[in-house]
């Protein structure tokens, strides 16, 4: 999927951003993409390829203000070799949002079509990226009262999209001149969590990048709920969906996620060791243990759980084995 991360300071945040992309490299390596806000002003470089390859000096020089997000993506819609897909994602109304998103829209295809036909919202790439930004723009500017804009009028402009999109999201996006906002689907598919340090809150994918950039991680999102913080450091939050349940894709925690991420509650690396020491379990009772050959992670971030099989398990070299080819 995709590593994203956002941040409110008072003091400049592109290096803070960068950082913490660099500890969510993992989750993708096709692009990369920072946005910053100073005033109502946003200043973005995105580009294809790693982190430390899309931003040199100079554009890191050209990312000025305290507010930003970033996103490295792993393509799983759209075009994967266009740079246009390259998030983060920026429309003009209301107010100027920008976007980034991890996750899959299963309903992107009508949405789009009802963006053009009703909502009167040109699409121009074929990422769902896009088309949930525009659904919040259209959501944001239907409920939005006047000036300033209420967290009142935020949190109901998540709920109709709630209501609209269906799949895997968890988005974290820039109100020009009001803040930043962060949601998760009703399901909590996608992983989001929320950490401080000081007047510096920073909400990303992962707990790694709260920890590895000093800030401590306050609590993750709860499915279906969304996250405010105005441009004063004020955190506000709402329940936006209608009925919501914690669902995460169990992906995260066999392959996406860092083994020292902590996901709703639990240690990645734990999770890993106890899926294989089950593994493990169910194997020995259908296979006999002197008769298995070999045991081998697939994927190698599966490696964590090979110490947790049992101790009575031959481990020997063979391409043959039973237990390999149903691995595989």
């Amino acid at each position: 999927m995709c590593g994203i991360l956002g941040a409110v300071s008072d003091a400049p945040v592109n290096q803070l951003i960068y950082d913490g992309l660099l500890l969510l490299q993992h989750r993708g390596q096709d692009a990369a993409g920072i946005a910053t806000q100073l005033g109502h002003k946003f200043f973005m470089h995105k580009a294809k390829g790693m982190v430390k390859d899309v931003f040199r000096t100079r554009n890191m020089r050209a990312l000025p203000g305290n507010v930003g997000l970033g996103q490295v993506r792993y393509p799983t819609a759209g075009n994967a070799f266009s740079e246009e897909e390259a998030q983060p994602f920026y429309v003009n109304a209301p107010f100027g949002l920008v976007l980034v998103h991890n996750g899959n829209l299963t309903n992107a295809a009508v949405l789009k079509a009802e963006l053009f036909s009703v909502d009167h919202r040109h699409i121009n790439t074929e990422s769902d990226s896009e088309v949930l930004l525009n659904v919040l723009a259209h959501e944001l500017e239907k409920t939005t009262r006047g000036l300033p804009l209420a967290p009142a009028d935020v949190f109901a402009a998540v709920r109709g999209v709630q209501k609209r999109v269906r799949g895997s999201y968890a988005v974290i996006a820039l109100i020009a001149g009001h803040g930043l906002l962060a949601f998760r689907d009703p399901f909590g598919i996608r992983p989001l969590c929320l950490g401080r340090q000081g007047n510096t809150w920073v909400v990303a994918s992962e707990s790694v990048a709260l920890e590895g950039t000093g800030h401590q991680f306050e609590r993750d999102v709860k499915p279906g709920e969304a996250l405010f913080i105005d441009l004063q450091g004020q955190l506000h939050s709402a329940q936006c969906a209608d009925q919501s349940r914690l669902m995460p894709c169990i992906f995260e925690y066999v392959y996406l996620a860092r083994p020292d991420s902590m996901l709703d509650g639990i240690s990645v690396y734990q999770a890993r060791l106890n899926l294989g020491e089950t593994l493990a379990k169910r194997v020995i009772s259908t296979v006999p243990p002197n008769e298995i050959d070999v045991v081998i992670p697939i994927p190698e971030s599966s490696r964590p759980s090979m110490s947790a099989a049992p101790s009575s398990c031959q481990v020997r070299v063979c391409a043959r084995s039973r237990f390999a080819r149903s691995s595989m």
